[in-house]
């Protein structure tokens, strides 16, 4: 790759910009430690480090984790989004506010998704997720010092992509022991992948085959293996479910990547809600190196493999690829400009394969079956099978592993219908980011062609059903608030052009207008966002508004228009 004046064409300049090491584990540290980030631990953080505080105050006012001021003695947050607006957390959060005030022993704080919309409406209390109705029981708890409980989880399950099912756990890892033994060649198995027809199951839709191939055929050293647990869109809770029940697969998965691409470093970046499935992680690695799997000399095979778990201090945009390389960089989670990808330049340069942790749970069994068998597992000409988050007005809402190529009409029965008295009118098929589609859309098969030519996406693989009864536009006016919250800022379409647009739509529903009163302010600023936004989330802000004012304006869906480019896909949609 040609290089200028020192720089790699197509990566910003690094001028005002710190090399690593990333201070942000440092930082996670001292506010785990203290539950804040006190001044004088900074300043000798700073100290120790050399590096300038003003470079810690970039960061900390970056990210929404980090406090700067001493916590209360209860912390509660509360979603508003999608998910959890469905089922009253408007109601909600206007009782909790009432109840505790501005009290000094608890904070209430209204937040983006926390990727538990199947106890939606969703709270924390002290960072434990538990239903809305539930605070202030959650709350007296930690108030007397006792640790409130977790919201009752799903029992774990016998899921259909796993080949260890009902085996004992020592059977476990037999693809990385095949490959360590020699049994099964890297380039066989990318092979395999490639054959499978796997895609990215984050959303984006990269044939995950030649993404391995690519990052495996780079010369510079060393290489990066990285698996995108950042899953932060409203009504997406499909990777959440694996790293609690599955954490071997992503383990194992991420062990042949690395054998396969040739690197000895690993990373799962999870977002800090998450800290009950970290614990899973953390508790599957132990184990790993307890059995050999990590470390030096893997199983005596002379290989150097590690794997660490990198939390994220917060930020839907740092479910874009480039800017979750930049935030493990120690920098602002801005996405890049692109190219160059990150399978030849990634983190800290270095090629670096980066999958979701969907895409990863796939590889054992497909490596151990075969492509064939894969292929064979989809229905209505999908490939394979596919995680779902269904959630919004549903009887059941959970994760639910089916064949890919399954309708929303046959995913909305297994997830036991509508409620009594509800009658269907709507879903996002994909996530937050994905258009609105009507009844039509009932039996249209959930993959990336044909939710593509319906007018939609596959996305994160995020199901929000609602009814009849709801108000489309109002909908999409809060997917478009998330939006707007958590635009990082980088570039002006994005930054201004969700704060106008979010102000036109919620002063029209304030007066009472329906879409034919929405003027061409709204298309005109969904064509720039689209076209000159620099990553997928300005790109796809305002697609499901121009999809409920397409319908409502001329009774049909609104006209499809062109998609990012897979590279370029909202964040949270890593293939």
């Amino acid at each position: 790759m040609a290089v200028t004046n020192g720089r790699v064409p197509g990566r910003e300049a690094r001028a005002g910009r710190f090399p690593g090491p990333s201070l942000i584990p440092s930082l996670n540290a001292i506010q785990r430690e203290h539950g804040w980030l006190p001044r004088e631990e900074l300043t000798r953080l700073s100290r120790e480090t050399r590096r300038p505080l003003y470079e810690l105050e970039g960061l900390i006012s970056f990210y929404p984790h980090f406090r700067t001021a001493a916590p209360p003695k209860v912390e509660v947050t509360v979603c508003r989004d999608l998910s959890c607006w469905l089922h009253g957390a408007d109601e909600q959060i206007a009782a909790i506010h009432e109840r505790y005030g501005d009290g000094v022993e608890i904070e209430v704080r209204e937040v983006s998704c926390i990727g538990r919309c199947d106890i939606a409406p969703a709270a924390t209390v002290e960072e434990r997720p538990v239903r809305a109705a539930e605070v202030p029981e959650a709350v007296q708890l930690a108030l007397n010092g006792d640790e409130p409980p977790a919201s009752a989880k799903t029992p774990p399950r016998s899921w259909p992509n796993d080949p260890y099912a009902g085996a004992d756990t020592g059977e476990r890892y037999a693809t990385v022991k095949a490959m360590l033994a020699g049994d099964l060649d890297p380039e066989e198995a990318i092979q395999t992948i490639k054959d499978s027809g796997l895609k990215g199951m984050g959303g984006a839709g990269f044939p995950t085959g030649s993404k391995w191939e690519i990052v495996s055929g780079q010369a510079a050293e060393p290489k990066y293996v990285i698996c995108n647990a950042d899953e932060s869109e409203p009504g997406t809770f499909k990777d959440r479910q694996i790293l609690a029940e599955q954490p071997h697969l992503v383990i194992e998965a991420m062990l042949a990547a690395m054998i396969v691409v040739g690197a000895e470093q690993g990373w799962v970046f999870i977002r800090h809600e998450y800290n009950l499935e970290e614990a899973e992680i953390r508790a599957e690695l132990d184990a790993a190196h307890a059995a050999g799997l990590l470390g030096n000399d893997v199983l005596g095979s002379g290989r150097t493999l590690e794997i660490e778990v990198f939390t994220s201090p917060g930020g839907y945009i740092l479910g874009e690829e480039s800017a979750l390389i930049e935030c493990m960089e120690g920098h602002r989670g801005e996405p890049r400009n692109k190219p160059p990808f990150p399978g030849t330049n990634g983190l800290w340069g270095k090629p670096t394969l980066m999958n979701s942790v969907e895409t990863f749970a796939a590889i054992p069994i497909i490596l151990q079956r075969g492509a064939d068998w894969w292929k064979d597992q989809g229905v209505n000409g999908g490939i394979g099978l596919k995680f779902f988050a269904i959630s919004g007005d549903i009887a059941n809402p959970d994760v639910y592993c089916v064949p890919m190529g399954t309708t929303a009409r046959e995913l909305i029965k297994h997830a036991g219908g509508l409620p009594d008295g509800v009658e269907f009118g709507a879903i996002q098929p994909g996530g937050a980011s994905s258009n609105f589609l009507g009844p039509e859309g009932l039996d249209v098969p959930l993959d990336f062609k044909p939710l593509a030519e319906a007018g939609s996406m596959l996305g994160s693989g995020a199901v929000v059903v609602l009814g009849s009864e709801r108000n489309l536009l109002a909908a999409a006016t809060n997917v478009l608030r998330f939006f707007r919250n958590e635009s990082c800022g980088k570039c002006v379409p994005c930054r201004v052009g969700s704060h106008k647009a979010h102000r036109i739509l919620t002063d029209a529903l304030e007066r009472g207008a329906g879409a034919d009163d929405i003027d061409d302010r709204i298309d005109r600023l969904e064509e720039t966002l689209r076209l000159t936004s620099i990553c997928g989330l300005g790109q796809v802000a305002l697609g499901p508004v121009m999809s409920v004012l397409g319908r409502q304006r001329g009774g049909t869906s609104a006209r499809p228009h062109p998609r990012p480019k897979p590279e370029d896909q909202p964040p949270g949609t890593t293939g």
